[in-house]
């Protein structure tokens, strides 16, 4: 994408996802996000009916009274962008392509934190880590952001997203909320390391796919394509069989992975490429709130 070309579309980007994280979003991230960690602000003498399990033992023993410890929620919030940018991102049959809603959602993510004080970091993966930024504040930062979610190319096209996820937890030491943006075409099995990153951080997995990908027309014969393998094939879609065959497979498949997200207790939401995201990120909210 040429220069001039870029930055016209980071700023409509900007504009559509910045005025939505401002005024439909508003106090939702805060109360969907925050609050999950509790911080260490100070001592104050035992008072009855005080949790007995808060005492701090060390300062009780220096005194030769009774001391608690106090908490508040952390209000400093690092959320993580973990982005599949895998051959099959560029797909979309509708509305948008997979690659573009993503983008969008992404943004309205991290214009949500920097209004919140709260740092933002992108790891771009394929079947491997792609790109790493690290968490920072402010808007010039998100803006790097956004231009990288339009315009980096990766080197590989397949998906692996337990790479990614150990990855995360290696790299990002404090606790974080973590959203994962991919179609979950994976051919491993992330669930392991998907309970494993969950314990951790606050996993949030937030599947984008497009209705074409749910069923096969009745066109013929008609050549398809993997776009992460790039492996070509012909199949009879006037074949009853191989149309059901096929929306046997998808149902299959979104069912492990929503067993998947439920046995390792994570949130999540599937939000097609034509559907309103900003209905599905309210449902999100809602339901953490």
């Amino acid at each position: 994408m040429e220069t001039s070309e870029l930055l016209k579309k980071v700023r409509q980007i900007e504009i559509k996802t910045k005025g939505l994280s401002r005024n439909v979003f508003a106090g939702q991230y805060h109360s969907a996000f925050k609050g999950r960690g509790m911080s260490f602000s100070e001592v104050r003498e035992y008072e009855f009916g005080d949790d007995i399990r808060d005492i701090d033992w060390n300062v009780t023993a220096r005194y030769s009274k009774p001391y608690i410890k106090i908490y508040e929620e952390e209000r400093e919030l690092t959320v993580m962008l973990l982005v599949d940018i895998s051959g099959s991102r560029n797909f979309g049959s509708h509305t948008m392509f997979k690659r573009d809603m993503i983008t969008e959602i992404a943004s309205t993510l991290a214009f949500s934190a920097i209004q919140n004080n709260d740092k933002t970091g992108v790891i771009f993966f394929t079947d491997k880590i792609e790109k790493f930024i690290p968490p920072q504040k402010g808007k010039s930062h998100i803006l790097y952001i956004i231009r990288e979610l339009l315009n980096f190319e990766p080197s590989q096209t397949q998906t692996d997203i337990t790479q990614a996820l150990r990855y995360l937890t290696n790299a990002i030491k404090k606790r974080c909320t973590a959203f994962i943006f991919s179609d979950y075409i994976d051919k491993g099995d992330y669930r392991h390391a998907l309970t494993i990153a969950n314990r951790k951080h606050d996993i949030v997995a937030v599947q984008v796919y497009d209705r074409s990908e749910t069923t096969i027309p009745n066109i013929g014969l008609m050549k398809v394509r993997d776009p992460e393998t790039g492996r070509e094939t012909y199949i009879d879609t006037s074949s009853r069989t191989v149309r059901e065959s096929y929306g046997q497979w998808w149902k299959n498949r979104q069912q492990e992975m929503s067993s998947n997200f439920k046995r390792s207790h994570v949130d999540s939401i599937s939000i097609r490429t034509d559907e309103d995201y900003v209905k599905a990120l309210m449902m999100l909210f809602h339901k953490r709130s």
